[in-house]
């Protein structure tokens, strides 16, 4: 799963899940801007960071999502945070989330930065130990549902869909597309129109994400039959994808690791929109 791009697009969209998951009021989010911060002269980026709109006493959150194990996790993420506050001259104090699916693959060396985590400077979210999600609110719950293995992801996935159209206080129709992003990559050998179907989806008919869905599907369908046709047809939809997720503010790396395209391929796609989009 491109768990990158997955969390990206969950904390733009629902910033206030990531200050739940850190125990602070849903509605901190309203002071903050969240974005993915590249810092300049150098290869580092940091997957995410919340920026305070307007209160030089808040401090700024550092956010990175770790699923493979990375002795130099925190020696990278040190180095990452410094030099963004020397490159920015911030005011604001500051503090590094990590976010681990377990603990067991939290195998970073802590020697040096050992005073970071006494202080809580920098803290570790391991998912699968936040508790069961029925008892979690439904935006941490829908973080979880990426780690779940595929057969009680489709339990919960349903109980989740549930919980969204119940819902009064989300915004509704982005979360329940969220959580079918998440279920197509944990179900990747079935269409989305199976997802649909199995999870009860009909309102996604409306959606972006259905019709883009659609739209590849007449694409890929011109060429059954011809392998080599249905490739080009999938390449086509990718790059078709890329002026899009530019426009959501992904770098040009994330979109590569998303649609699986190589950088090159996408800063070609990214070369051919109109200088007025």
């Amino acid at each position: 799963m491109k768990t990158d791009s997955i969390f990206y697009r969950l904390f733009q969209e629902f910033p206030s899940i990531f200050f739940e998951l850190i125990g602070n009021p849903p509605e901190t989010a309203n002071l903050y801007q969240f974005s993915s911060v590249e810092i300049k002269q150098t290869a580092f980026r940091i997957d995410g960071v919340f920026l305070p709109t307007q209160d030089e006493e808040r401090p700024i959150y550092f956010v990175e999502v770790q699923f493979q194990p990375d002795s130099d996790i925190y020696l990278r993420l040190v180095s990452e945070l410094f030099l963004y506050l020397r490159q920015n001259k911030s005011k604001n104090s500051w503090q590094g989330v990590v976010i681990y699916p377990s603990r067991s693959i939290d195998i970073g060396d802590k020697e040096h930065f050992i005073e970071f985590f006494l202080s809580q400077r920098i803290s570790r979210i391991y998912l699968d130990e936040l508790g069961e999600a029925a008892s979690l609110p439904i935006g941490i719950a829908t973080i979880k549902l990426v780690i779940e293995n595929e057969n009680t992801a489709i339990t919960t996935a349903r109980e989740l869909i549930n919980r969204a159209k119940q819902a009064v206080n989300i915004q509704q129709q982005q979360l329940l597309e969220l959580i079918e992003t998440i279920l197509v990559y944990k179900f990747p050998a079935m269409s989305r129109e199976e997802i649909e179907a199995m999870f009860g989806l009909t309102e996604l008919k409306q959606t972006r994400v259905y019709q883009e869905a659609r739209q590849e599907g007449r694409q890929e369908g011109k060429q059954e039959g011809k392998q080599e046709g249905k490739q080009e047809g999938r390449l086509e939809a990718k790059l078709e994808a890329v002026p899009k997720l530019l426009a959501l503010g992904l770098s040009v790396e994330q979109i590569a690791q998303a649609l699986d395209l190589s950088v090159t391929q996408v800063q070609q796609a990214a070369q051919q929109i109109p200088p007025n989009q």
